[in-house]
């Protein structure tokens, strides 16, 4: 029975207690009944069920019988429990055959109790070949009792689906239980011999009538068939008929669609999970038409629509079921929403026969695959960034077919070279290979790999496995002399010496045999020769990746920021450039080696700032010094009260020989009296009403700065910008050939990056040498653009790193690849815009704990003056500076109780004595069992430097934690021993133990040791 192939079930199940009795008193189909038979057809169904307790006699099955095959409805009957023949049950086993020749078509059998004689019982309605349907029901059956059903004869089984909350897993485990037996799965929208379908009970009438129309759809759609209790159209979900429902029309279109979907062979397969906002399946079938594959989607919230994920059910959906048939899918279900959509295959993409290729050409492709290359960024669209000397490790993929050797160099050259530099690489294991090589001058270098197959190491493994195995080798010896002979022959080409060692070696090869020709084939001579003349076959090469190599200090220094107008000691007093020679040697003496100033150049007197950043400037207030340009000069020229250009060239050549370089601000923004305006008008952006556009960081406007607009037009259309971008370009270079070497750029990040991208590459083509400091406190992604386009290093969020969960995962993302490979920091602990919370409240301890962490966790870090002084006085409410420097002169008395001259001194020079704090990378955090105490060491590539640091985080109070040294690093045991020198104090210990308790008061907030393997 369930082989045959037939459409899906479709079955009005009758309600005896409303119809009444089937005959009347003339023995004829009572009108209710006959009623029923007519309201069935009319909706679309294809079967009828009545109770046998009440059609179960002979004169009333079979006028039931008749009356529906005219409808062309078949008659099945509904079999309670089988029990006491008094109370009303039925014995289907005896009747069935019976009801079958009066007309009936199947039987629904509820009396599945797990019985050993349910067999025996059904023998009887299987021995006939035009037997009854046998529709098992199944809800509230155990899986074993389910399991029990296979084989036994039924067609149909039913699901809980009634029940479902469109969510939970339990329907989609029980479908494939009830699958697993063989029979198709019906379903039913409402429990047909009682309440207790989902949506009952609900007081709103129309989300009643969500909750049935869903459960109608629901039940038409997830299975072979459907069983609907007879009013259904009218009493929905409540078991009741009222005035509000009428589904008849929907009732139709659910049979409508049953009529035509094919039934055979129903899968389910779910497409989401609990969490989805609606419930997703695809439904397959077999049928006239072929398997079909239908979409069914369900919104369980019956109170709100839910967003239908098409691009994400498509991505789940399998083969010949990409795209709906007809029509679309929906963006949204309506609350308690259903729809069904038939799919099917998107046909393929069809673009021709790919272009002939030679079979020259397909032969000489590269069998050697080179992939996975680090360090390449961006695949090598952007430089990797080093220092000459600094280690350059590569890695890569190399792979061929089969089981030949392989070899590889690493290849590397500076770009006025031509000939490459060959490094052998290493097979790490697994297709993996490394080699370093170390690039001698500033410049740019490029690297690239090249690998072949090493046919002298196949031979030597081949020969190698086969005299182990005690197999005779003499045909391969003499293989391998060939091939050796032929590589030999190869030396004509190259030096007077190596013609003669070859000879010499041919000719004595050919005089060989046996087991000398084996050993000298093996023989160091061999590979020696070999490895000078061998063709290597079937070599690859990679892409050429690019090396930018920068002088160390763009890796490695000490920044100390001032402000040269407050160098004279007197607020009254306009400093100079001498006033900042005076200041030279303290400087140097704190261990500083880069001297940084802001800018330097001509301030406009238009809409000049006042102090504390007020907008009227008080007669003699100095103005900012970013509101570059005025009569006196641009970008290009000298502030008049700080001297001459020939005062500045003083001081660079007075700073170099204090091992000081001079750094400059190159902040691209002018004042309204710069010199551009009157000369360049069309360089800036201009307002309709014919104003200039100012400065402006919503809602905040900065009155004493324009800005240039680096994509202007005339008014024509032509191209006015690019004199602005070479202009540019020439106060660079400019400053460039009065020595300064090293350029703080203002805000980068707000210029565009192809500008910074061309200017860097201009600059570095004219002097290699030239580091710049990306001032972009902006989003990651961006500073890092940055960083690849050529900036040498970057302000940082260390400024705002405070715990030591921030500072450990902030370390951990910067110092190590891919970042670290093109981004390299400089920790400045506060700048003349960034007075840190931290630092407003946190007194001497406070900086003492920034100082060491910034000193000790980055190649280079910087300091604004007055940090020394433990200077934070602030603004209240903000991160600004009370009394700005920016806004007006200042006199600061050097030597002030609480400084931190001393110690800022000494951290420099711990800095410069230990090569593992020269880097952004080698740092590793330790445990420790306090979150207040930070603890961690730098460490060289080499390991032959490690630094332990651990800091107290909290300047309030005392600190203790016990730290987990790392002695498995030096391969020591738990209990082994380090060697430790104290860099603060000159102590000198050992350490025994991994564990180690530390307690770091607020006056000494830090420990720095230095720590090597004791021997």
């Amino acid at each position: 029975m369930a082989e045959r192939r037939r459409p899906p079930l479709r079955i009005c199940h009758a309600r005896a207690s409303a119809l009444g009795p089937v005959l009347d008193g003339a023995g004829a189909l009572a009108v209710p009944w006959r009623g029923w038979l007519e309201k069935a057809a009319g909706l679309g169904f294809g079967q009828v069920l009545a109770d046998a307790r009440d059609a179960g006699e002979e004169a009333a099955c079979g006028a039931l019988a008749r009356a529906a095959s005219r409808r062309r409805l078949e008659f099945y009957l509904d079999c309670p429990p089988a029990g006491d023949e008094a109370a009303g049950a039925v014995d289907w086993t005896a009747r069935g055959p019976v009801w079958r020749d009066l007309g009936a078509r199947g039987l629904l059998i509820r009396d599945l109790a797990p019985s050993a004689s349910l067999s025996k019982r059904m023998a009887p309605l299987r021995q006939r070949e035009d037997g009854l349907d046998l529709l098992a029901w199944t809800p509230g059956l155990s899986r074993e009792a389910v399991r029990g059903l296979r084989g036994l004869g039924f067609s149909h089984v039913f699901s809980s689906l009634a029940w479902w909350d469109f969510r939970s897993a339990w329907f989609m485990d029980e479908w494939h239980a009830l699958a697993d037996t063989g029979c198709a799965v019906l379903a039913f929208p409402a429990d047909p011999y009682g309440a207790g379908a989902a949506g009952v009970g609900v007081p709103d009438a129309e989300v009643r009538r969500r909750a049935s129309l869903r459960a109608l759809w629901a039940a038409a759609t997830c299975g072979a068939g459907w069983l609907v209790p007879m009013g259904y159209e009218r009493h929905g979900l409540d078991g009741a008929p009222h005035d509000q429902l009428d589904l008849s029309a929907d009732l139709q279109a659910a049979n409508r669609w049953l009529a035509r979907a094919p039934a055979d062979d129903v899968a389910l397969l779910p497409l989401g999970g609990a969490d989805a906002p609606i419930a997703m399946m695809l439904r397959r079938a077999a049928g006239q038409r072929g398997r079909l594959s239908h979409l069914l989607l369900f919104n369980p919230d019956l109170l709100a629509a839910s967003a239908v994920d098409w691009p994400m059910i498509q991505s789940r959906l399998p083969d010949r079921t990409q795209r709906p048939a007809e029509g679309g899918v929906p963006a949204t279900l309506e609350p308690g929403g259903a729809h069904v959509v038939e799919l099917g295959p998107a046909p393929p993409v069809v673009a021709g026969l790919p272009r002939r290729r030679s079979l020259t050409a397909a032969m000489g492709a590269a069998r050697v695959a080179i992939e996975a290359v680090e360090p390449a960024i961006e695949q090598g669209r952007f430089a990797v960034k080093r220092t000459p000397g600094e280690a350059l490790a590569v890695r890569a993929d190399i792979f061929m077919d089969g089981h030949d050797k392989l070899a590889a160099d690493l290849l590397w050259r500076a770009a006025d070279d031509e000939a490459w530099t060959r490094v052998p690489m290493v097979h790490l294991g697994n297709d993996r290979w490394e080699a370093v090589c170390r690039f001698e001058r500033v410049g740019m270098g490029c690297y690239a790999i090249e690998a072949w197959r090493d046919t002298y190491a196949t031979f030597l493994d081949e020969l190698r496995k086969k005299t182990d195995a005690g197999v005779d080798v003499a045909v391969e010896v003499d293989e391998v002399r060939g091939w050796i002979s032929k590589v030999l022959g190869r030396a004509a080409q190259a030096g007077h010496e190596m013609r003669a060692r070859a000879g010499e070696a041919a000719r004595g090869l050919a005089d060989l045999s046996g087991d000398a020709c084996l050993a000298w084939i093996r023989s160091p001579e061999a590979a020696a020769l070999v490895q000078a003349l061998e063709p290597r076959e079937f070599a690859s090469r990679s892409a050429e990746f690019p090396v930018r190599v920068e002088r160390r200090t763009a890796r490695f220094g000490s920044w100390y920021e001032c402000f040269p107008r407050s160098q004279s000691g007197d607020v009254n007093r306009h400093g100079t450039f001498a006033d900042v020679v005076a200041r030279l040697p303290a400087i140097r003496d704190m261990g500083f080696d880069v001297l940084y100033f802001p800018p330097i150049h001509p301030i406009g007197r238009r809409n000049r700032k006042g102090r504390n950043n007020s907008l009227e400037a008080a007669p003699g207030d100095p103005g900012s010094p970013y509101a570059i340009g005025s009569e006196e000069g641009g970008h290009d020229a000298i502030h008049p009260e700080l001297g001459t250009l020939d005062d500045f060239r003083a001081l660079v050549g007075e700073a170099a020989r204090h091992g000081l370089e001079i750094a400059l601000d190159f902040a691209i923004q002018c004042s309204p009296d710069h010199p551009w305006l009157a000369r360049h008008p069309d360089w800036f952006a201009w307002r309709a009403d014919g104003s200039l556009r100012y400065a402006e960081n919503p809602p905040k406007k900065y009155e004493d700065i324009v800005n240039v607009d680096f994509y202007a037009r005339a008014a024509n259309g032509r191209d006015t910008a690019s004199g602005l971008w070479l202009a540019l370009l020439d106060v660079v270079l400019f400053w460039a050939g009065e020595g300064v070497r090293i350029f703080r750029v203002d805000n980068p990040h707000t210029k565009p990056l192809p500008f910074w991208e061309w200017l860097i590459a201009q600059v570095h083509a004219r002097h290699p040498d030239v580091v710049f400091l990306s001032e972009a406190f902006t989003r990651p992604k961006m500073m890092y653009r940055l960083a690849k386009l050529g900036f040498s290093q970057s302000y940082t969020y260390f400024t705002w790193r405070e715990t030591r969960r921030e500072l450990t995962d902030y370390l951990e993302e910067i110092s190590r690849p891919p970042v670290s490979d093109f981004f390299r920091p400089n920790f400045f602990v506060n700048t003349p815009d960034i007075n840190p919370r931290h630092l407003q409240d946190s007194g001497r301890p406070g900086f003492l704990i920034r100082a060491a962490l910034a000193t000790t966790l980055s190649g280079s870090w910087g300091m604004y003056s007055g940090f020394e002084l433990c200077e934070g006085t602030p603004v209240p409410g903000k991160e600004e500076y009370l009394d700005s420097e920016k806004y007006e002169i200042r006199a600061w008395d050097w030597s002030r109780p609480g400084n931190i001259v001393a110690e800022i001194g000494v951290l420099n020079r711990i800095r410069r004595d230990n090569p593992a704090l020269h880097l952004h990378t080698g740092t590793g955090f330790l445990n420790t069992d306090n979150d207040q105490v930070l603890a961690y060491t730098r460490t060289t590539p080499e390991r032959d430097n490690v630094v332990l640091v651990v800091v107290n985080l909290d300047p309030h109070g005392a600190q203790g934690a016990n730290v987990e040294l790392p002695l498995w690093e030096f391969g020591l045991p738990d209990d082994g021993t380090l060697h430790a020198e104290d860099l603060l104090r000159g102590y000198r210990f050992d350490w025994r133990g991994k564990m180690q308790h530390v307690w770091l008061e607020p006056g000494g907030p830090y420990a720095i040791w230095r720590i090597s393997r004791r021997s």
